[in-house]
């Protein structure tokens, strides 16, 4: 296994009432006598980074040795399918870009993986509830999660320390299934909400289910941090604000059960999809249900020490839900991770996202942008899916042209235009990016009503 390098690490388990537990590694020991329930926990001083393979021990009335344990960074990565889906192929979906030469080179004995199965259900031989060092067999018995496999596969070169990940998640999962039951007592807009009976294809991930299944079960392994992929469900029940809510609530609930507070939380915004032409879909969706949910995602960054990741140039042709690229998520994750927990000042890890608008003149709108340096088109041609609106409120395509970190947006049928929206559509996969190549996050400026549902 990985041991979280310089903070107190956490160890726990089961004994007998009052029986005393002896735990040692690397020169390091604590003691904890198990309380009337059978539960102990002590907690080693933080240790540096180490590759070097070497024993942890647990001696009570018999001893446990736990071999081969190195010290660096520790993940933990969870979500739905877009999480789940493992390199290679799986199930009906297209297999992962260039997943057989991935495998060739995924030897790397400083990178472990751990895989959880769903609702912790373990099949014989799977390889799962077990850490393994990463390679190509590992990789295929265990399906391991190819966006946390990447993440940490960039960490592990641009670090140089050892690096384990936990990917424990869950495809066609609510956001509702990962949080705690306190949530639905705290949080005053999440009331009631633990007793909806979700519909199928979640039926089986019912509120509070999988954070008892499978996230309760790992705190307080000691970490660094959060990986989160999610969203695709709650799209499908045309959400909006309420999801933002649920997205903080998670954070904080995640953070307080490993007595993390600070702990980074980082996510990715969804791929286009065409949700509105799912056949014989529960909620018919509008093609700006997805928009809704963007701005939702994006408004938790909200959270100190989260941050996103913009995917809306890695879809393919927005046909397919679970878009086969998921070497560049994982690698946007590990850059936000050396950016901002890191410090690695050369990893450039954001993208563009909306700051202001500002009429200039006649018909033109001035779009500002935070890390919006090096503002082009990706392609060399005009930027697309930009929009202006009137008074009126309806929008008109817009020509865009990039002004130093700005841009400047007008449309011909809009004399006087008072509002501007880009990438705004299910399937629109915008050419804008900055100096970093990472593409700009969708917006609106406005806040006129965003019809998500196409019957009430």
């Amino acid at each position: 296994m990985v041991l979280q390098r310089d903070l107190p690490v956490a160890v726990w388990g089961e004994a007998d009432p009052g029986e005393r537990v002896t735990v040692e590694f690397a020169g390091r020991r604590a003691e904890a006598v198990a309380d009337t329930a059978g539960r102990w926990r002590v907690t080693l001083a933080p240790l540096a980074a180490s590759a070097e393979p070497r024993p942890l021990t647990v001696r009570g009335t018999e001893v446990r040795t736990f071999r081969d344990v190195l010290v660096g960074e520790v993940w933990f990565c969870s979500g739905q399918s877009n999480m789940e889906k493992p390199i290679g192929p799986w199930k009906h979906t297209p297999p992962t870009d260039d997943y057989e030469s991935v495998l060739a080179r995924s030897d790397h004995p400083t990178l472990r993986v751990f895989q959880f199965p769903r609702a912790g259900v373990a099949q014989p031989g799977d390889g799962t509830v077990a850490w393994h060092p990463a390679g190509p067999e590992v990789l295929r018995r265990t399906k391991f999660s190819a966006v946390a496999y990447h993440f940490a596969e960039e960490l592990v070169a641009r670090l140089g320390v050892p690096v384990g990940v936990i990917n424990s998640s869950h495809g066609s999962s609510r956001i509702e299934a990962w949080m705690p039951p306190e949530v639905f007592r705290e949080v005053p807009e999440l009331r009631g909400l633990e007793r909806e009976e979700f519909l199928p294809p979640v039926a089986a991930t019912q509120a509070t289910r999988l954070y008892q299944s499978m996230v309760a079960p790992f705190a307080p392994y000691t970490l660094r941090g959060f990986l989160w992929y999610q969203g695709e469900s709650n799209c499908l029940n045309a959400e909006h604000e309420l999801y933002a809510v649920k997205l903080r609530a998670l954070v904080a609930a995640w953070r307080r059960a490993w007595e993390q507070p600070a702990a980074p939380f980082y996510y990715v915004q969804l791929a286009p999809f065409a949700y509105s032409r799912r056949e014989n879909p529960a909620i018919p969706l509008t093609v700006e249900a997805l928009p809704a949910l963007w701005e939702a995602q994006a408004a938790a960054l909200d959270v100190p020490g989260t941050g996103m990741v913009v995917t809306t140039d890695l879809a393919g042709d927005a046909s397919d839900i679970h878009p086969s690229n998921k070497q560049d998520v994982g690698w946007r994750l590990a850059r936000l991770a050396l950016a901002e927990t890191y410090g690695r000042k050369d990893s450039a890890a954001h993208s563009a996202r909306f700051a202001g608008v500002r009429r200039i003149g006649g018909n033109q709108l001035e779009v500002a942008f935070t890390q919006g340096g090096g503002l082009r088109s990706r392609d060399g041609g005009p930027l697309t899916d930009f929009a202006v609106a009137g008074s009126d409120r309806k929008f008109h395509p817009a020509d865009a042209v990039v002004a130093g970190d700005k841009v400047v947006v007008s449309s011909p049928a809009v004399a006087e235009p008072v509002a501007v929206r880009f990438g705004w559509h299910e399937t629109a996969r915008p050419n804008l990016v900055n100096g970093a190549g990472l593409p700009t996050a969708p917006f609106r400026s406005d806040r006129w009503p965003v019809v998500r549902a196409a019957v009430p």
